[in-house]
């Protein structure tokens, strides 16, 4: 029997599989030596984006045919409906905050793509007038596009353990 990560990491190269032959890609992959640091720059200006409910910076982080698998919420496609999940999130009097756990981190090449990003975030949540709390701590997996502007992007998202 497959289990849950096995699954997950099936979808995830069938998507992304069906997606680059559907869009023809032919992107070059990163000209620095150093991918981890420029994923994790690209990681941390998205974050700190999301963290202010900065909606201008955060959308710069996705492609728009961006597929967000979430374990609870479920999938989640396109930039747009990403945007006004984001927007939702940021009218309400709950804040939401996540944070890296660095020493998780592990980043891996795709050729002619990007990179994947994998490891574990901690998400806390502030109500107005109340002290911040821990929410959980959940794993990710983050496929960055290379765009032809040398942009890193989120393409697909892989959110659970929570």
């Amino acid at each position: 029997m497959l289990n849950k990560l096995t699954i997950i990491s099936l979808i995830l190269i069938s998507s992304l599989t069906s997606s680059l032959a559907q869009q023809n890609y032919s992107l070059k992959p990163s000209k620095s030596p150093n991918l981890f640091k420029e994923i994790v720059l690209a990681d941390s200006l998205l974050f700190n984006a999301f963290n202010n409910c900065d909606s201008l910076t955060y959308k710069k982080y996705f492609t728009n045919d961006l597929e967000f698998y979430h374990d609870l919420g479920g999938l989640t496609v396109s930039l747009k409906s990403e945007l006004q999940s984001f927007m939702e999130n940021c009218a309400t009097d709950l804040h939401l905050r996540r944070e890296l756990v660095k020493s998780s981190l592990k980043i891996y090449p795709i050729k002619n793509y990007g990179a994947i990003e994998i490891g574990t975030h901690r998400f806390y949540h502030t109500r107005t007038g109340e002290t911040e709390k821990l929410n959980g701590t959940y794993e990710f997996i983050h496929v960055w596009r290379l765009d032809t502007k040398d942009k890193w992007k989120l393409s697909r998202i892989i959110s659970y353990g929570h």
